[in-house]
């Protein structure tokens, strides 16, 4: 099998993943960095409300919580690791009480995983 067309392939299929319509988890989101300084995982969890057309509020304002915001909401808690694996754990066997959704708990997994691979190879990272 050519393996650049299978690679073409697995780039369509996950674009068509990202673009699909997700429901919001309703215990709030996360954000992560990656901080090359301190050598490690910095994962930021937000709260939010989700209103009756699926769209996340603000639990302060309760306006809609837009993308490109020039308003910096503060997170409600913040966690740090060295590894995926030590977040995921954590956050999945301590803290269970922030993800509600199986698709947000796979989502959080694959992009702790990138986030390592981004720190120990010194490469930037961008959250899909």
């Amino acid at each position: 099998m050519d393996s650049s067309k299978s690679f073409d392939e697995k780039i369509n299929i996950d674009d068509n993943l990202s673009n699909r319509y997700i429901d919001l988890d309703p215990n709030g989101y996360f954000i992560i960095k990656v901080d090359f300084e301190e050598n490690k995982i910095i994962l930021e969890h937000f709260l939010n409300n989700i209103n009756d057309d699926g769209y996340a509020l603000d639990p302060e304002t309760n306006e809609l919580i837009k993308c490109a915001s020039e308003n910096k909401r503060v997170s409600n808690e913040v966690f740090e690791g060295i590894s995926a694996k030590q977040l995921g754990i954590f956050i999945t066997e301590e803290r269970n009480d922030l993800i509600t959704r199986f698709d947000h708990a796979l989502y959080l997994g694959r992009e702790l995983q990138k986030a390592e691979e981004c720190l120990y190879k010194r490469l930037p990272y961008i959250q899909d």
